[in-house]
This record gives structure tokens, C-alpha cells and sequence, in this order.
């Protein structure tokens, strides 16, 4: 691999405050220990910084040489509500919350592309270091939008990227075109008439409702969309009752539907109120239903897709480099960054064990001077035409 060595001299600096991230996660939007640390670090290496960014974001400006573009290069800060349970020395020390998606690795990667930016600055033009709170479904990127991100930090194009677990070691991937699922968050309350267990005709059960609900729910995409298009509808929890012998008055199902497309998220909400309507008919009891528009499909610029793919390729090997594949029905906020402005999102695969969202989750710290790399690559590259 061709690694910028400056990077590569950093190895353990990098995996000490990867490790340390990882040890004292925060959820969304609580990301106070974190973005103190990343704010402290970048202006400890020079670089100009802009705190409380969307609530908990951050900003890092470093100019180069000479006036010329503006490439923004963005990391994820929030960790899980997941209890670990790898056995790692550098375990979470919050119980109930974890870095469960790699997001520790993302801003480590980032801060080291930013440290060897900040001592070289061999480019003209201006990098923008974006690390963004709460991007576990709680909306950071918008917020951070809202905050008036590029209209403070104007940039001519935009980066991110993931971890992979289960690819291949050091294989960088990127999708030109629609690379991720949009997604709604759905919950739905089901209000009855509740009873003694005994005497059920005295009821209006919720929960006889909800559950033919759900049954309902798992078939809009089988029996509503055309077969040929992608899209998932999950429920993910159901909540009621609180005795052996009591009918509940209320029973509460939420999930999420995941699409690549504004037209089969309209057809989707649409069909889950028609059956919420449905079942509330039925079954004499009233549903209320919040559809929330939590991720937007994320889409890669098509020709910046192949240049960043030239890129990884001068620094992994073309066996290494993946341009193209099949859309995931995952979702990342990111998409809205590229919704402003034009970039793309890449991955880089690395063989461990525990996949992502999930307690046992490890992420290997030998990609961290990749994935710093790559986006320091990236960013002299661009802002170099």
C-alpha cells in the first residue's frame, strides 16, 4: 500500500485516541467529552476551530498555500445504545453505550488526515473538517445544515466514509449513483378499551389490533410495490400491557421502512396509514400513526465516484478497489451533506468479527492510517486543480 508515511508515523498516536474514543462513548448530541477532544487536538496542531456546530459539532478550517477550492472532509462522532460485550481492555465505561459502528475509528481517521494537512499544507485552496454529532438516526447532519454549515463553511465538494466489517482487508469500495437507502422511523399507537383478562368481550384489545397490524405492515412491499423495486418495512418493537390478567388500554409498534426513492417513500407512507385506517375500523379502536423522515438516499456524485476511485487505487491496488456493486438498504445521514454539495461516500473493509450494530462489534485499528490516508489524499487532490 502506498500510505502517506507522516500518516503512517502516527499509527499508534491514532490507535491510542481511537481506543480512548471507544472507552468513553456518547450518544447523539451528547457528545461533549468527544468534540472537546477533537476541538483541543485540531487547535493543538495549528488549525482554526469553530465549536457547538449543529449543538455538538465540529469545525476545522486549514488553509493551504494559496487561495483555490474548498474540499470538506466529514467524520461521525455518536456512538450506540448498546451494551458492549467484546471483553476489549478499552471496553466502554458507560454502561448501556457503545461504539458499536466504528465511529470512534471515523473521527480518529479524520483527525489524522487533519494533522498531517495542518503540517504539510501542500495544496492551494482551503480544507473544511466536518465532525458530526448524532448521526444514529437523531438528525446531526441536518442539524449541523441548519446551523448554516455551508453557507459558514462553503465547500466545492464533499467526503465521508465507513468501516466494513466482513470485506476485505483494506478493500475501499464506492457506489457512483444511489449507494444507500433513504429511511422513515414509524410509531404507531394503539388506543383500545381495556378489561380483565377474563372477560375480554369487555375490551377493545389493542393488542389484538396491533398484531394484525404487524401482519399487515410485512406485506406492503410483497403485495404494494412493484417487485422489481427495493425497499424493506420492519417492525422493531411492540410495547403493552403490564399484568398477567389485564387486557391493556394502549399497545405501541415502531419500526422503519428503508427505499431509494422520494416516490416509493410516498407509496409506503401512504399504504401504512391506509392499513393503520383499516385496522382501526376492524377492530373499534383508534390508531394513531407518526411517520418520521429521519435519512434522505444517499447519492454519490457519479464522475467524483470515479475520481476518488483513481485515488484509492494509486494507494490500495486496483485488486483493492471496488467501483460499483449494489445499493445497500442501510442509510446514513451523510446523504443530506451530499444534497447541498457534491461529493461521495466510500468504504474500507477490514476482515474482523462482530458485525456493525452489534455488541460484540471490534473494529481494527490497522486501517486507521488507510482511512486517514485516502482522505488527506483526497483533499490535496481536489483542492489542487
Amino acid at each position: 500500500m502506498n500510505l502517506l508515511q507522516p500518516i503512517l508515523d502516527q499509527a499508534d498516536t491514532l490507535t491510542a485516541i481511537r481506543q480512548d474514543l471507544h472507552a468513553h462513548p456518547e450518544l447523539g448530541f451528547e457528545e461533549v467529552r468527544t468534540s472537546g477532544i477533537v476541538a483541543d487536538l485540531l487547535q493543538s496542531w495549528g488549525i482554526e476551530v469553530h465549536r457547538s456546530i449543529g449543538k455538538t459539532g465540529v469545525i476545522g478550517v486549514i488553509d493551504g498555500k494559496a487561495p483555490g477550492r474548498t474540499i470538506g472532509l466529514r467524520a461521525d462522532m455518536d456512538a450506540l445504545p448498546i451494551h458492549e460485550q467484546t471483553n476489549l481492555a478499552f471496553s466502554s465505561t458507560k454502561p448501556g453505550v457503545m461504539h458499536a459502528c466504528g465511529h470512534d475509528g471515523h473521527t480518529t481517521m479524520l483527525l489524522g488526515a487533519a494533522r498531517y494537512l495542518a503540517d504539510t499544507r501542500d495544496f492551494d485552496g482551503r480544507v473544511i473538517l466536518i465532525f458530526q454529532p448524532a448521526e444514529e438516526g437523531l438528525g446531526g447532519a441536518r442539524a449541523m445544515l441548519d446551523d448554516g454549515l455551508f453557507d459558514r463553511f462553503p465547500c466545492d465538494e464533499i467526503y465521508g466514509l465507513h468501516n466494513r466489517p466482513g470485506a476485505a482487508q483494506n478493500h475501499v469500495g464506492i457506489k457512483p449513483g444511489v449507494a444507500m437507502a433513504g429511511a422513515d422511523f414509524f410509531d404507531i399507537k394503539v388506543i383500545g378499551r381495556g378489561s380483565h383478562a377474563a372477560r375480554p368481550s369487555d375490551s377493545r384489545d389493542p393488542i389484538l389490533a396491533a398484531t394484525a397490524l404487524v401482519q399487515a405492515l410485512q406485506g406492503i412491499v410483497s403485495r404494494n410495490l412493484d417487485p422489481n423495486v427495493a425497499a424493506v418495512v420492519s417492525v422493531t418493537q411492540f410495547h403493552s400491557g403490564t399484568a398477567y390478567n389485564v387486557i391493556p388500554g394502549e399497545a405501541v409498534i415502531s419500526g422503519t421502512a428503508r427505499m431509494f426513492t422520494d416516490e416509493i417513500r410516498t407509496q409506503i407512507q401512504t399504504r401504512i396509514r391506509e392499513i393503520c385506517a383499516g385496522i382501526a375500523t376492524t377492530h373499534g379502536v383508534e390508531v394513531k400513526v407518526d411517520i418520521r423522515d429521519i435519512f434522505t438516499p444517499l447519492v454519490n456524485d457519479d464522475a467524483l465516484s470515479k475520481v476518488f476511485a483513481d485515488l484509492a487505487t494509486d494507494v490500495v491496488g486496483a485488486d483493492n478497489v471496488l467501483l460499483g456493486g449494489e445499493a445497500v438498504t442501510g442509510s446514513e445521514d451523510f446523504a443530506d451533506m451530499l444534497n447541498a454539495v457534491p461529493g461521495a461516500y466510500f468504504t474500507i473493509g477490514f476482515e474482523g468479527t462482530g458485525a456493525l450494530h452489534n455488541e460484540g462489534f471490534s473494529f481494527d485499528d490497522t486501517i486507521l492510517p488507510l482511512g486517514a490516508t485516502l482522505l488527506a489524499r483526497v483533499a490535496e487532490t481536489r483542492t489542487n486543480l
